[in-house]
């Protein structure tokens, strides 16, 4: 199988590469996350780029690309810790591209696509614990559309965006919808978030809404999906830097005379970090070639990746930590943030515990000797 990129994917990686090193410094970033975790200027210079509109299609004002295109931005991205939840822009351009009708794609597409209107995925409750179709949120029919009761928690940049897709239950079957910041009803309680970035909690009382598809689980699952692979592809991009600070460090920092990196039982240590990387490379690579896979064989390869790539997120950041001594705490120090972000993106999206059971039910009718 051909794993290199194309030649318009590695100048897509190098623009991307060139505005996080040049304009997303980790000062910047430090001060965005003393600021509160967002940005609206950062979220313009990255829809200037084209990045908001990367799975939206060309017909609505986007770039109209893929999976591999969205995973080599989401590497880049995560080697910078940017705050500002680019994923949430891949999600909601691939949901409404591929479920809404025509009048709502032509009134949100080309506004996600510019970076005017941020919309996310709201989704989490209290009692779900990773459950796609375990929901407490209720929809009900009125004269004029669609009125939502729902509580939902750890919304990404909940506060700042300009709507939320929500989905809800009606008529006893989960379906899709969509709620304008500042609907009737809607109220918003924001709080910065680990890794330094901004989430809330929207709770909305007889709010009115737009629906995007009455399949909501088909449509919740497709939107999960591409936030795993995001958040894979992102996690690689943290990894990596992660595993050039801690190398910079050892290879600086001198005890007894030498310098660490000379001690064979801590070179040990940087071989089996190495193996984690490149192991959650790969298994990156497999989320987001299966993107477009049938949905079973999508959400089992999602649920492989997402494990794996959590244990070598927590392998890699606990070991970094480990090799820097007090330092690596430091919120002065750069390798906390990146060790923080690891910790972060190992729960979102479901984190591995969750997702080994996934896979362990997946395999329930193929698995063991009497299969």
């Amino acid at each position: 199988m051909d794993f290199d990129f194309t030649d318009d994917q590695e100048q897509l990686r190098d623009a991307v590469r060139k505005w996080v090193d040049r304009a997303y410094t980790f000062e910047r970033r430090h001060g965005i996350e003393k600021a509160g975790g967002f940005s609206q200027q950062a979220w313009g210079e990255m829809a200037e780029l084209g990045l908001c509109g990367l799975y939206v299609p060309e017909s609505d004002g986007g770039m109209g690309m893929g999976p591999v295109e969205g995973m080599v931005v989401m590497e880049e991205l995560g080697r910078g810790i940017v705050a500002e939840p680019l994923a949430q822009s891949l999600i909601a351009g691939a949901v409404l591209a591929g479920y809404a009708d025509a009048q709502r794609k032509a009134e949100w597409l080309p506004r996600i696509a510019s970076g005017e209107a941020l919309v996310v995925l709201a989704y989490q409750e209290r009692k779900a614990r990773y459950q796609l179709d375990v929901c407490e949120a209720k929809a009900a029919a009125t004269g004029s559309g669609y009125a939502l009761t729902a509580t939902k928690n750890i919304v990404p940049a909940g506060d700042k965006a300009a709507a939320w897709l929500v989905p809800a239950v009606l008529n006893g079957k989960l379906a899709l919808f969509l709620v304008e910041a500042g609907a009737a009803g809607s109220s918003v309680r924001a709080y910065s978030t680990q890794d330094g970035g901004r989430a809330a909690d929207v709770h909305l009382v007889s709010s009115p809404a737009q629906l995007v598809t009455l399949e909501g689980l088909a449509a919740l699952e497709h939107a999960v999906d591409i936030g795993i692979a995001a958040s894979c592809a992102e996690a690689v991009g943290v990894i990596d830097k992660t595993m050039a600070i801690t190398a910079d460090y050892m290879n600086t920092r001198k005890q007894f005379g030498a310098v660490i990196s000379s001690f064979q039982a801590l070179r040990h240590r940087m071989a089996d970090m190495k193996m984690q990387q490149e192991l959650a490379r790969s298994m990156s690579y497999y989320a987001s070639l299966k993107l477009n896979a049938p949905a079973p064989e999508r959400r089992a390869a999602m649920a492989r990746a997402k494990y794996q790539v959590g244990q070598a997120m927590r392998m890699v950041g606990q070991q970094s930590v480990q090799l820097h001594g007090g330092i690596g705490v430091t919120d002065e120090y750069i390798g906390s943030h990146y060790f923080r972000k690891l910790t972060q993106l190992e729960m979102g999206f479901g984190d591995s515990m969750h997702h080994l059971g996934e896979v362990s039910k997946r395999m329930q009718d193929t698995a063991g000797v009497f299969a």
